[in-house]
């Protein structure tokens, strides 16, 4: 039985403490006046910054004479315009920094949760010595969703549309094309839409953490506990290939209305799923330092690590699958995504793609090196910043624009989720034994050698 150490738990508290001060900070700086921004914007045009070039096209024409009236009008106009536009984008920041976090640890826990129902589904044999640390992890889907969820529904009520455009009625009433979606890009639907999904996963995760517990304590020779479980993870899997596709289009697509990919929904669920997968294999790394899970041996962590290096590569086909494509056909519309990312967000760009492909690839190929724990951990590591900037680069463009920085507001929501993620995941950890041994297939596990 695992016990949370006051230690762990301490930590993770002040994770979310110190976390929540970075977040509050982030809002409270984000706000700047009309005046701030353009005092902002005249010090990057003098001093020939990123921004030099624009700023100096849209601050020149407010303090020069001309003699058209007209033409004044218009250049004083277009300057108001860029200022608004970026003291908007300034005031999204805070609110793409938590809400990438905030997704960012969800979808660890969804992933895990989409594996540990591949597991039942397959009647895996090597995998049962890990199902405590895959239910422990799952526990974060219900409170993680509903955070992200309500993260969404709380930038387009109390918040300014700072997210999701197609939430302000004054960017749908000028825009034709967001007002074909409107029947299903609206705020009721949305909510809805999240709610159902994220109680269909809440509601699997609870009868099959039921039916594991009560297995345990059944007679010998009584199965019905676990056929139960293998039959609602069939089920289960049809409805989240489903719900996880119209998640992606809704909680990361739709920042971008004008742009869609028929891929994106695998895209996410790879990145998802190497995340989930990948934090399997820390937390069990981490209790056999501690001298628990000792049935867990080294060909259950090489496995773990095949997946981490092969879900990795399969996530490296779709990046490029949707890139080669949009970029080949060269139609603008489709196009812009990835032009956005390439002039303003070059490094977390190819950055990510560098962490989730060449080095997982170099890391973990030689197979004598996913036998090795800590290899195993500095190449999770890796593959989990590379997918946080994943997630930064789906987001961020279409909300601050060129205004990043991976600064206060970002960090400390990492923070703050991160400690919130141990709590939940520790705290659920202690709740059953960690050797699931009604599993009928618990000897094959403990017994696997590769």
């Amino acid at each position: 039985m695992y016990t949370f150490s006051n230690r762990l738990k301490t930590f993770s508290i002040a994770l979310i403490i110190i976390g929540a001060i970075g977040v509050v900070s982030g809002f409270m700086t984000s706000h700047k006046s009309f005046e701030d921004v353009e005092a902002m914007l005249a010090v990057e045009a003098s001093h020939g910054g990123a921004h030099a070039e624009e700023a100096t096209h849209d601050l020149a024409p407010a303090h020069s004479v001309t003699t058209e009236a007209n033409g004044a009008e218009s250049h004083v106009d277009s300057h108001e315009e860029h200022v608004k536009h970026v003291q908007h984008q300034l005031a999204n920041r805070p609110w793409a920094a938590i809400y990438v976090a905030a997704f960012f640890f969800f979808m660890i826990a969804l992933g895990v949760l989409a594996f540990y129902a591949i597991q039942f589904a397959a009647q895996a044999g090597w995998s049962p010595v890990l199902y405590r640390v895959m239910e422990a992890i799952t526990a974060y889907v219900l409170p993680g969703g509903l955070v992200v969820l309500a993260i969404a529904i709380a930038s387009g009520t109390i918040g300014h549309y700072n997210l999701f455009i197609w939430m302000d009625p004054e960017v749908v009433a000028k825009d034709k094309l967001i007002q074909g979606k409107e029947s299903y890009l609206n705020l009721p639907w949305f909510a809805i839409r999240g709610l159902i999904f994220v109680a269909g996963w809440s509601l699997y995760r609870y009868f099959a953490r039921k039916f594991s517990i009560a297995q345990d304590n059944a007679p010998a020779n009584d199965t019905s506990n676990f056929k139960k479980s293998f039959r609602i993870a069939a089920a289960f899997l049809v409805f989240y290939i489903y719900s996880e596709s119209v998640m992606s289009w809704d909680w990361i697509m739709s920042v971008d209305p004008h742009w869609f990919s028929t891929l994106f929904g695998w895209y996410v669920f790879a990145s998802m799923f190497v995340s989930g997968i990948t934090v399997i294999a820390l937390i069990a790394i981490y209790l056999k330092s501690k001298g628990l899970l000792e049935f867990v041996n080294d060909s259950h962590i090489h496995d773990l690590a095949k997946f981490m290096f092969g879900i990795s590569i399969f996530w490296t086909y779709l990046w490029f699958s949707q890139f080669m494509l949009i970029w080949y056909s060269n139609i603008p519309e489709e196009v812009t995504y990835f032009v956005s990312r390439f002039e303003d967000y070059q490094l977390p760009f190819l950055g990510m793609v560098a962490l989730n492909f060449l080095f997982p690839m170099l890391l973990l190929m030689n197979s004598d090196y996913k036998r090795m724990p800590w290899f195993v951990v500095m190449s999770g590591i890796v593959i989990l910043i590379g997918h946080y900037l994943d997630v930064f680069v789906m987001i961020m463009p279409a909300t601050v624009g060129d205004r990043w920085f991976i600064g206060i507001p970002e960090i400390g929501a990492v923070l703050l989720f991160a400690g919130l993620f141990m709590l939940v995941v520790f705290t659920s950890l202690s709740k059953a034994p960690l050797l699931p041994k009604g599993n009928p297939f618990i000897k094959e596990s403990e017994n696997f050698h590769y």
